[in-house]
């Protein structure tokens, strides 16, 4: 993969963080097939100057709950609030992960809760903690079902804050029934072009936006300030400060 050919209008991502975050249910070093299509995306990035990050849930004790750090909750250990950390530091987050009996990964959904966790959090502008961040996904499977399960993960990331751009998740699915997977020999997953394309899209679209944001400042902090809105602003419109 090559970079786009530079032009003094070119948009910069070399000041860009990703963060990909592999749902497998494989702990390391076993061969995971959600692996195979991060590589591609996250190719793309690293080859314009995005630092990108890679973190497989599996190999870390996240406890289950609701709350920024479950240690405060009965829980002896919690990863997660070290993994927030790096998500914080992340102008993009990429959820990946496979498909299990048509659905997202426990894994999966266990990572999209410890991020609802913190999503009553907030940044230095009163605004959600995960205003100016976008974010995508990436589904991979054997059976059907790879819509449904982007489906489910992008409206849970624009739920917490998340800017999702267009055509922000890619996927590769095989023969329904049991079969070869993404990695396996002749399975044509990686060189599926469909897949090769939506996956080269995403990758794209998630820098273009996360540079747009990044330049613009962020999301405009007005009409969206929970700290406002519970000190009893209501954003009347026009804005008097408008005027």
């Amino acid at each position: 993969m090559t970079a786009a050919p530079a032009s003094h209008n070119a948009p910069r991502y070399d000041d860009l963080r990703a963060m990909f975050v592999n749902c497998t249910l494989k702990r390391s070093p076993e061969v995971s097939n959600t692996q195979g299509l991060i590589d591609k995306s996250r190719a793309v990035m690293e080859a314009n100057g995005v630092t990108t990050e890679l973190v497989r849930a599996v190999d870390h004790d996240i406890a289950t709950g609701v709350w920024p750090d479950m240690t405060e909750h009965g829980w002896s250990t919690d990863a997660w609030p070290a993994l927030y950390e790096k998500v914080m530091a992340a102008d993009i987050l990429v959820l990946a992960g496979p498909i299990w009996l048509g659905d997202n990964s426990s894994v999966m959904k266990q990572v999209v809760e410890r991020l609802y966790a913190c999503s009553s959090l907030l940044n230095e502008q009163g605004q959600y903690a995960y205003y100016g961040r976008v974010g995508g996904c990436l589904i991979t499977g054997n059976e059907d079902g790879v819509k449904h399960c982007a489906m489910n993960v992008l409206y849970s990331l624009q739920h917490l804050g998340y800017t999702i751009p267009p055509q922000a998740d890619a996927g590769w699915i095989g023969e329904a029934g049991p079969g070869p997977s993404y990695l396996d020999a002749g399975s044509g997953g990686p060189e599926n072009d469909f897949t090769n394309r939506n996956s080269t899209f995403m990758a794209w679209n998630l820098m273009h936006l996360a540079a747009m944001i990044k330049r613009s400042g962020g999301i405009p902090a007005h009409g969206n300030q929970r700290s406002q809105w519970d000190a009893g602003c209501r954003f009347d419109f026009p804005n008097p400060e408008h005027r």
